[in-house]
């Protein structure tokens, strides 16, 4: 597939996005709506494009948001379009809410401002002070201060969590086989880290799941891993919906093994359940949040159409090289297999294109290329590029 810049980008919007976002897109330069034709990108938060067609026209996805499993990410990367993500642009209000979580599992607060509202029928203030000191005793709770916190995923929110209950003074246990480098630099020493989840559950009197959905997590809290959680603990999951097995969490809470269930992720069959706290997806539903993701996710996608540059991709590699002033820039996509990038550079050898500096990077079976050349190339140039061998998707900008 050949791109050329287009004197005016076109971003398509699948959701209301923050204003906010929107307008870090300059008017002079960029076409942005829900209605527009022939986009160069999208901008998504929640919608499902899985069974989406989409347009030929497309060289990105952004999503603004965390979560990537409403994208065709395997199909774009076949197509060779990133798809990108805002990692940490969501973290606060998601650890805001799972301290809330912890709180409303441990104190008997939901009970008690139900009870608290069914006195509707009282009209005297001294009679339901005297109630209410006689019944408060059935609303007694814990506190979460000395106790032990398990936190499967020690990315951005995992680790802002971690950092949080820390500060309430409790203790902190963690596990996360793919712990970035940057990740481990953010999070606290005083974090023990677990060598595998068995360990983890049968150790924390709070659970909190923070990994993305895929296929490795799939119903990572099931059956089997809930025998060794340790009893009376509490699961909160506003990761994803499909990490729990939400059948074997129901037989848990019936058993009595596990104390309470808080999730983000509503599911008919846990409604009404007396040790199931429910919310409607609203971890990242906060003003701040919103905003923070669409800036992040317009600001990505810029710096790609303009550039080239790739930050915070779910299937492309990290790619950024400062412009070369006065030259043009060729960006291009390939199957990641030896000699591609040689025979390209035969291609600008043998059309005269002289190249500046360039950058190549790889990531699985993908891999993306940055050359910046002395003059515009003509379309001949872009087109004998294009034919090159793995070659995917080819820009001029």
């Amino acid at each position: 597939m050949l791109d050329h810049q287009s004197k005016i980008f076109r971003i398509q919007t699948l959701n209301h996005i923050s204003s906010t976002g929107l307008n870090r897109f300059p008017a002079h330069a960029y076409q942005v709506g829900h209605d527009v034709e022939q986009p160069d990108a999208i901008l998504v938060r929640s919608h499902n494009m899985l069974s989406m067609t989409i347009p030929s026209t497309i060289t990105a996805i952004g999503r603004a948001g965390a979560g990537t499993n409403n994208i065709p990410v395997q199909e774009m990367s076949r197509r060779g379009i990133p798809v990108f993500n805002t990692p940490g642009a969501n973290a606060n209000a998601v650890k805001e809410l799972v301290m809330a979580g912890m709180l409303l599992a441990t104190r008997g607060i939901l009970p008690g401002m139900a009870y608290v509202q069914s006195l509707t029928h009282m009209t005297d203030a001294a009679e339901m002070s005297a109630l209410l000191e006689k019944e408060k005793a059935r609303f007694a709770g814990g506190e979460i201060k000395g106790k032990t916190l398990g936190i499967v995923g020690l990315g951005a929110i995992g680790s802002m969590v971690a950092e949080m209950a820390l500060a309430m003074g409790m203790k902190v246990v963690g596990f996360d086989p793919a712990l970035s480098i940057d990740a481990a630099w953010r999070l606290s020493n005083e974090v023990t880290r677990m060598e595998n989840l068995p360990a983890l559950l049968a150790r924390s009197d709070y659970v909190s799941l923070h990994v993305p959905a895929m296929d490795a997590t799939r119903h990572l809290i099931n059956a089997d891993a809930l025998a060794g959680i340790k009893p009376g603990a509490v699961l909160l999951n506003f990761a994803r919906e499909t990490i729990v097995d939400s059948a074997a969490v129901q037989r848990c809470l019936d058993a009595g093994r596990l104390g309470r269930y808080v999730c983000d992720f509503p599911e008919p069959a846990m409604l009404g359940h007396a040790k199931v706290i429910a919310m409607p997806h609203i971890g990242a539903s906060t003003e701040e949040s919103e905003e923070n993701c669409a800036v992040m996710a317009a600001n990505q996608l810029m710096d790609y159409l303009e550039n080239g540059n790739i930050t915070n991709s779910v299937n492309f590699p990290a790619v950024r090289m400062e412009r070369t002033p006065g030259t043009t820039r060729i960006s291009f996509s390939n199957d990641n297999v030896s000699g591609v990038l040689g025979h390209v550079l035969s291609v600008l050898a043998e059309h005269k294109v002289n190249v500046i500096d360039m950058m190549n990077k790889s990531r699985g079976e993908l891999a993306f290329n940055i050359i910046d050349v002395e003059s515009r190339p003509d379309d001949a140039v872009a087109a004998a590029i294009q034919a090159v061998e793995h070659v995917i998707r080819v820009r001029v900008i």
